[in-house]
């Protein structure tokens, strides 16, 4: 059977005029700022006017550590978002924009697969509404004030060495890292050091995604710390009063983008934190206007559970008042087959002891998830080269572990492939069974905060830090940071911070290279490892491939 690419079928869906899915929701037309026929904006009048409404029950999609035989993530969320609607729920799907990065990089885009997905596909991989062309413009008017500022006098005495905040670009370039700016002469400013990290790691992006409103997202960024003073004083972002302008360009962007699914169900795609270097979730805004207009909002949490799950958790939901009622957990026989050992080249041979020996990363994400107080099911994501044996494999091995496996062709058949997982998923939030909490209180110490996500999430022995990163750590909380929550940046590869390392490895550390204030945002990062805030490109990028046909249509999205 000659399967279609993902763009194909995008390219083929019957959509249905962005009016028609609001009308889903009880949007009303005039609150539904269009851009095109099949996208819209959904006003801040119409958000602020729900908020009374009760809230719907709250659906977390999370995987195992990703590996090169893919595991689906957002394609399971958009397939659940479509059974849940099947069996007559009122449900929508709250996922993330896509970053250009990744797409002309290696990962794709953020749009689902096969017939999970939402569209329009090339629009959401590309420029979309804009958003992050928005955040990159306000961000790099922040980058230039600061320099403004310095060049015009220093009224505020930065100490030019200690300029924290860096530039940004929506795009994987290497070169960019580690920069010197200003070199010319004395018409074009102060030499400096600098560096380029992706969109998707700015701050701003952060605030964006965890700000209530307009009013709370610029307090957010005026409280960004941009740099130091000779005496380690921070200067923030108010400091240079740029957080007003930065919020102007940021208006639109605050707002929801609303979209559908080839099933032509509401989706709303707002926000793209990656979950390896951020928090990895789509906005506040988004999630808490669907669980206010929908029975059942099925959103997403990127990477893996030890990485997005658990910034899902211990930031957002502490931040906003989330709680999940149900998390299922994505994995595929094929990773746990890579997980196991087997190459990739070899996936397409049934190998049932693979399977077994590769299923202890799945295990570990179902205790770590398990110990939030948060019932948990495993999707099996079907792949056509999947057999019985290998699928019952996978199910046994997750009875073992207290939990039940369900298997879901939602890639192949859209909803009639998901219905009975969405069926046991509404089961179990309808129940009422789950105790969320996150695993660490606001008033532990910042650095017994990392230490329990080490030891409890990665199964670490412990944290190597040296006493320069302890003592700005016990600075911050003297400056009244204490409380924040840990956003951990480390390889989405493994519960280490070594990407080869697979399966669910004990006798590890996990070493801190820096920590990061995020002031505005509200946490503090952790990087760790070789984890890179700017990617770079792999040998043979997916921009090679992606052109435009004889047609004029996109050739090469995936």
């Amino acid at each position: 059977m000659a399967y279609k690419s993902d763009i194909e079928i995008a390219r083929a869906a019957k959509k249905k005029p962005i009016q028609e899915v609001g009308d889903k929701l009880g949007i009303p037309t005039e609150h539904l700022l269009p851009y095109g026929h099949d996208k819209a904006k959904v006003s801040q009048a119409y958000i602020d006017s729900v908020q009374g409404n009760k809230s719907g029950k709250l659906i977390l999609v999370t995987a195992i550590n990703p590996t090169p035989a893919g595991e689906g993530k957002t394609t399971t969320t958009v397939g659940l978002g479509d059974g849940l609607n099947r069996i007559g729920k009122k449900a929508m799907v709250c996922i993330r924009e896509a970053s250009l990065g990744p797409n002309f990089g290696m990962k794709g885009g953020a749009a689902g697969g096969g017939y999970a997905q939402v569209v329009p596909m090339e629009d959401m991989n590309l420029h979309f509404t804009g958003d992050f062309h928005a955040i990159t413009s306000a961000h790099s008017l922040l980058s230039a004030m600061i320099d403004n500022h310095i060049y015009w006098g220093n009224e505020l005495d930065i100490d030019i060495r200690r300029v924290v905040w860096r530039r940004v670009v929506d795009m994987n370039d290497r070169a960019l890292r580690q920069i010197t700016a200003s070199l010319g002469g004395v018409s074009n400013g102060f030499p400096n050091e600098s560096g380029f990290d992706i969109t998707v790691a700015s701050e701003v992006m952060a605030i964006l995604c965890l700000a209530k409103n307009l009013k709370d997202l610029e307090e957010r960024l005026g409280s960004m710390i941009v740099a130091y003073r000779r005496d380690r004083s921070p200067v923030f972002c108010r400091d240079i009063e740029a957080q007003g302008a930065m919020t102007v360009l940021l208006k639109d962007a605050m707002q929801p983008n609303l979209v559908q699914t080839l099933e032509n169900n509401p989706a709303f795609v707002h926000g793209g934190p990656f979950a390896n270097i951020a928090h990895g979730c789509n906005s506040v805004t988004a999630t808490t206007t669907a669980l206010k207009i929908a029975d059942f909002v099925v959103t997403e949490a990127g990477f893996g559970a030890d990485l997005g799950a658990e910034k899902f958790m211990n930031i957002k939901c502490r931040k906003a008042g989330l709680a999940p009622d149900c998390v299922v957990l994505v994995a595929t026989v094929r990773a746990m087959k890579m997980n196991g050992g087997v190459a990739k080249g070899d996936l397409g041979a049934e190998n049932v002891d693979a399977v077994k020996e590769g299923c202890s990363n799945l295990g570990r994400h179902i205790g770590n998830l398990k110990s939030f107080g948060v019932p948990v099911v495993v999707a099996i994501n079907h792949f056509v080269n999947d057999t019985d044996a290998e699928v019952q494999a996978v199910k046994d091995y997750v009875s073992s572990q207290g939990s039940e496996a369900i298997l879901s062709r939602h890639w192949e058949l859209g909803s009639e492939g998901s219905a009975e997982l969405a069926t046991r998923v509404a089961e179990i939030a309808e129940s009422g069974v789950s105790k969320f909490k996150p695993i660490y209180p606001d008033d532990m110490s910042l650095m017994e905060k990392i230490e329990t996500i080490a030891k409890n999430i990665y199964h670490a022995d412990g944290v190597v830090a040296d006493s320069k990163i302890r003592d700005q750590l016990k600075l911050w909380e003297e400056q009244g940071y204490a409380k924040l929550p840990i956003c951990m940046a480390k390889t989405q590869y493994s519960f280490t911070t070594d990407p080869t390392r697979r399966g669910a490895p004990t006798g590890h550390s996990v070493p801190i290279r820096e920590v990061r204030l995020s002031a505005g945002a509200g946490f503090v990062v952790v990087v760790c490892g070789e984890i890179m805030t700017m990617p770079g490109l792999p040998r043979a990028p997916a921009a090679q491939t992606i052109r435009l046909n004889d047609a004029g249509e996109i050739e090469g999205l995936f």
